[in-house]
């Protein structure tokens, strides 16, 4: 058998809407895609095969997030291992993030960064667009190097799943005929058609959300999608091994608490997360309700005082208890006033730790329910509000706590070690009535 005949017997094992995308050269291509359809290996085989194909050849991926980028390097590796067997060619060099070909040709995995995309030349693939940080700054980082004909005839591939109309990647895939993008769409229903092994309906059952079902799985750019974590995000966060109340003693313990105050028609939550590698692990999630405030600030001190940092509501009801715990917990509490600015700090914050999937959460409806509950809007001047029902059970105060709680993580990180010197300085502030901050 020729290399070329390998080639097509390769080519043959992919469902035909991956043969589809594969086999169609175009500059610019756009998928529309569902969830779970092998679509990232699609794209894997074209780069692999572009780089065997022809010396020299760089392709780019950038995905939403780290984790995102190893994933999809990780297929990539298998694709280019495998098509190198199978055509008898030397083994590729694969790494965490990148693949070497004996012929100079590349692929390079990245986390989307607008800084990080100006300083490569080549082919580029944005997976799951829709769900980049700073989609409108990529696209303009990239738009110079694609366009630019001295140099050469760079592909790019935009590829993702729908998440509102309100995405850079809906506004390309509405303009696609104008900006000269050739449109591949696969629902999860075609994908079937066509082949691939999926029970739809024991998939619709297990997801339990018509409005995800009809975006993530029908392809449907759904108007009223504005919520900053649909369910399939949370879903691939929850673990049994998470969970909601733990009096397990850990000196060692590296821990971060979020804290919502709340009295009569709002929860007070502290949900405490534990590092453990690079995943942040829920070890409780306390909810107290119409508990008076001398008793809730009992309960939250010793949260606190278990804690390497602690980010609290201080906005109206909430100031009086962070007041008093903060003269407590001078060092590590961090009191925080529900601005605009800061909410669009801890919750696009949250997300992000969700599609990097560093946060795990216990199985629990009202935790799962509470996190869907928070809707991202766009004003007309651009910028972005965060906003969520009141219900019976709280007004989203279980993803607020959360998202405090992983706030406080981030300032931790960002701080660093206390190192003996900042102690000195911090315990004479102390003395003289002062309350330092970490920020």
């Amino acid at each position: 058998m020729t290399k070329e005949e390998r080639a097509k017997a390769l080519f043959k094992l992919m469902l035909p809407y991956q043969q589809r995308w594969v086999a169609d050269t175009s500059r610019f291509k756009i998928w529309l895609k569902s969830r779970q359809i092998g679509g990232s290996l699609g794209s894997a085989f074209e780069a692999v095969a572009s780089c065997v194909d022809k010396p020299n050849t760089d392709w780019v991926v950038l995905s939403a997030g780290q984790r995102q980028s190893e994933e999809w390097m990780l297929k990539g590796n298998r694709v280019a291992r495998v098509v190198s067997d199978a055509m008898d060619l030397p083994k590729p060099d694969c790494r965490t993030s990148e693949v070497r070909f004996t012929n100079g040709s590349r692929i390079l995995a990245l986390p989307a960064n607008p800084d990080t995309v100006r300083g490569y030349s080549a082919n580029l693939v944005l997976d799951e667009f829709a769900f980049h940080e700073r989609p409108d700054r990529i696209y303009e980082a990239i738009y110079p190097a694609i366009s630019n004909p001295l140099r050469g005839e760079l592909k790019l591939r935009i590829i993702s799943t729908p998440a509102g109309r309100n995405s850079k990647f809906f506004e390309i895939w509405n303009k696609s005929e104008e900006l000269n993008f050739v449109r591949h769409k696969t629902t999860i229903h075609s994908a079937i058609e066509e082949g691939l092994p999926m029970d739809v309906e024991a998939l619709k059952t297990g997801l339990d959300d018509p409005e995800a079902w009809e975006q993530e799985y029908e392809c449907e750019f759904v108007d009223a999608t504005n919520v900053l974590l649909p369910y399939t995000l949370i879903d691939e966060c929850v673990s049994d091994e998470a969970t909601l109340d733990c009096e397990e003693e850990n000196g060692n313990a590296v821990r971060f608490v979020g804290i919502d105050i709340g009295r009569k028609h709002d929860l007070t939550v502290a949900w405490t997360l534990e590092k453990v590698g690079d995943v942040m692990w829920t070890k409780e999630v306390l909810v107290l309700r119409n508990t008076p405030y001398h008793l809730q600030e009992e309960l939250l001190s010793d949260r606190i005082n278990r804690a390497t940092h602690a980010a609290i509501d201080s906005t109206g009801i909430g100031n009086a208890i962070s007041e008093s715990l903060a003269k407590r917990f001078a060092f590590k509490l961090e009191e925080c006033t529900f601005t605009q600015g800061l909410k669009a700090k801890i919750f696009p914050g949250l997300r992000r730790a969700f599609q990097e999937r560093g946060l795990r959460v216990p199985r629990d409806k009202a935790i799962r329910e509470d996190l869907h509950s928070v809707n991202e809007l766009t004003t007309p001047g651009g910028n972005k509000q965060y906003r969520a029902v009141r219900r019976s059970d709280g007004h989203a105060d279980r993803c607020t706590a959360l998202a405090l709680a992983n706030y406080a993580a981030l300032l931790n990180q960002g701080s660093g070690a206390i190192k003996e010197t900042d102690n000195i300085m911090l315990g004479r502030a102390k003395l003289a009535g002062l309350r330092p901050t970490l920020v």
